[in-house]
């Protein structure tokens, strides 16, 4: 029988990262899939980032993982989001060659040491004692492991759905994944339903652009990844265009609602809040006299476009008159039409924040199959799973993000925590501490474990540390550079109508005011110019939010005292005086491993927490002797 330390089944973007780096971490692997040719697919549409998501894109680059450096070597087109809203919620985002990143992909995982690829189906994970030892497939194999990441996407029990017409299947054209649904069940997991769906594609040489609006990329295009110095100037970036639903649209749409699986009663999974169908759109903005549609091309070699914003799951014959009713698309041939999915969702509560479940040692759960919704919350799931099978493998501490230090941290805590009702998306919104924790900082908050973990090399780490040696630097001088009245700085601030200097300045207040930016300030300094916007960029950051960033830093030096106050594995909630029945089953259900934890999740309550912290600081007294000690209970009690 053939034994690899880590066994990933499923090749999409959290497949793909977590295989990557499980291998790259020096562990036997192999990743299981249907087909070797639909690795690194982009089934729904051809992007990557967006709100939120570029952020995590950001982090998984900064970790060693390979979206990013994917995402810049494909894209079609790049565009800086929230530009105009400060660092905070700034978000990249890009359209790729739908052909050209799963090649990459496919590339990268062809040549990666340690990472095999099988084609086949997993039928049942084997479990011994509580603890994974293999995986048996569907043309016969037992192959034994030590961890197995399970990152099935939309395939558990898939369902397609087209007006009335139903096909069990993971994706358009493939199967779906009956048989180890099952033996997720008898392993004792519940499998609840979600929903998700995908508009119909267009042939676009049968759009008429001519009456629509274009949408350039940004010029110069910025990178993805830390690792990427810029964008090639003969990187061929192609333009989106943007037209709209009308009245006609809503009509016929709403005269067939009854036949939309969704409304139909066909389908009772919960679907995608923040990503609706056309349907989901006119039920819940009923006012609305239009909904926006971007035409985003799927390649440079492809004549296919992708209308993001008409999601549906109508009949083809209606699909087609819903799509001529609109601008530009009136005489359009639709290549393929849309669908709606319905596919199983483990619930995330059963999982531990390093991604392990809490009933079976070394099985992993990550993407789709916990219940998020898009290819960057996959992948971000995808690279933590991966890097703690591996330290599973090596016995070493589980490595968790936290909240005030990442957005993945973020992601798998609301997941493990709070688990989620309905597909999750993620925003800047849900971050509390996204003044620190942003795009243009991912690879200063998370490099150091990337080098830790073996999964970037030292040349590239080094770079990233003088990187943020010469931001220091540079704040620094701007805090000891004094400017004074008189001079041609009073010029340019009148200029700028900006009142002048009435007493010698340091260069940082006058950096601070609205009217004034790095490259104004700079000239009228002395020590380091003329560098490069990543390092300026981050400059003028901090500096000018210097209150609010220091004012967030207190708010999270008081989140990680409670957060380190870890709660034993042992603990008995029933023996805790003053906790309520429904309080005790909570804690039981989520298992907190921290008080942090515990004081996020539904309905725990601030009382709750105070009888746990003094519990706590008496079996802290009552251990001492042991040699045991509950970390961090010293700082609030």
């Amino acid at each position: 029988m053939k034994h690899y330390d880590c066994i990933v089944i499923g090749g999409g973007h959290a497949g793909i990262e977590a295989a990557l780096a499980a291998s790259r971490m020096g562990c036997s692997t192999l990743m299981v899939t249907f087909f070797f040719k639909t690795i690194g697919q982009m089934s729904c549409n051809p992007a990557i980032g967006g709100v939120g998501k570029g952020q995590l894109v950001k982090e998984i680059d900064a970790l060693g993982g390979e979206m990013g450096l994917a995402a810049d070597s494909t894209g079609i087109q790049f565009r800086q989001l929230n530009a105009s809203k400060g660092q905070a919620v700034r978000s990249s985002r890009c359209q790729s060659d739908r052909k050209q990143y799963k090649q990459y992909m496919q590339d990268v995982i062809r040549k990666q040491t340690g990472l095999e690829v099988l084609e086949d189906e997993v039928n049942e994970i084997l479990v011994k004692s509580g603890k994974v030892i293999g995986i048996n497939t569907q043309k016969g194999e037992k192959i034994g492991c030590q961890t197995v990441v399970v990152t099935a996407g939309t395939f558990l029990n898939g369902r397609i759905h087209i007006g009335k017409a139903i096909t069990p299947g993971g994706r358009i054209g493939e199967p779906d994944s009956t048989r180890l649904t099952d033996n997720i069940r008898d392993l004792g997991f519940d499998v609840l339903l979600f929903k998700t769906g995908t508009p119909p594609r267009l042939d676009g040489k049968t759009i008429d652009f001519s009456e629509l609006e274009s949408q350039c990329s940004d010029d110069p295009p910025v990178p993805f990844s830390f690792r990427t110095p810029f964008i090639p100037p003969e990187q061929k970036l192609l333009p989106c265009y943007l037209t709209k639903t009308n009245k006609t649209t809503h009509q016929i749409i709403e005269a067939n609602m009854h036949l939309s699986p969704m409304y139909s009663g066909q389908i009772q999974a919960t679907g995608v809040r923040y990503c609706p169908s056309i349907e989901d759109k006119l039920k819940k903005f009923g006012g609305k006299p239009s909904h926006q549609i971007f035409l985003e091309p799927e390649g440079l070699d492809s004549d296919e476009y992708y209308p993001n914003g008409i999601s549906t799951g109508l009949p083809a014959d209606v699909q087609e008159e819903m799509v001529h009713s609109i601008k530009g698309l009136e005489h359009v041939i639709v290549n393929r039409h849309g669908y709606s999915i319905e596919h199983g969702v483990i619930p995330a509560t059963e999982l531990k924040a390093s991604l392990q479940t809490k009933r079976i040692k070394g099985l992993f759960l990550a993407g789709q199959v916990n219940g998020t919704t898009g290819y960057e919350e996959a992948a971000a799931q995808g690279i933590v799973a991966g890097i703690n099978a591996a330290l599973s493998v090596k016995d070493r501490e589980p490595f968790i993000l936290g909240r005030d230090e990442s957005y993945i941290g973020v992601l798998i805590d609301d997941l493990v925590t709070k688990g989620t009702p309905e597909p999750y998306r993620m925003f800047t919104s849900r971050v509390e501490y996204r003044l620190i924790v942003r795009e243009d900082n991912a690879d200063g908050r998370l490099a150091k474990y990337a080098r830790r973990f073996g999964l970037l090399d030292e040349e590239v780490y080094k770079k990233i540390e003088q990187k943020y040696e010469s931001i220091r630097k540079e704040v620094e001088r701007f805090r000891a550079t004094r400017v004074y009245p008189g001079t041609a700085l009073d010029q340019e601030l009148l200029r700028r109508k900006s009142a002048p200097l009435r007493q010698p300045t340091l260069l940082s207040d006058v950096l601070k005011r609205p009217e004034v930016d790095y490259a104004m300030a700079v000239p009228f300094g002395q020590g380091l110019e003329d560098l490069p916007e990543e390092i300026t960029g981050q400059v003028e950051y901090q500096i000018k939010y210097e209150g609010f960033i220091s004012r967030q830093l207190k708010d999270v030096e008081r989140f990680r005292h409670i957060e380190k106050i870890r709660i034993p594995e042992n603990i008995d909630y029933d023996i805790i005086p003053s906790l309520s029945i429904e309080i005790r089953q909570k804690l039981k259900r989520f298992a907190p491993t921290n008080l942090g934890q515990a004081q996020r999740i539904s309905g725990v309550t601030p009382a709750a927490i105070s009888v746990l912290m003094v519990y706590l600081k008496k079996y802290n007294n009552r251990v001492q002797g042991t040699g045991f000690r509950v970390q961090g209970i010293g700082k609030l009690l």
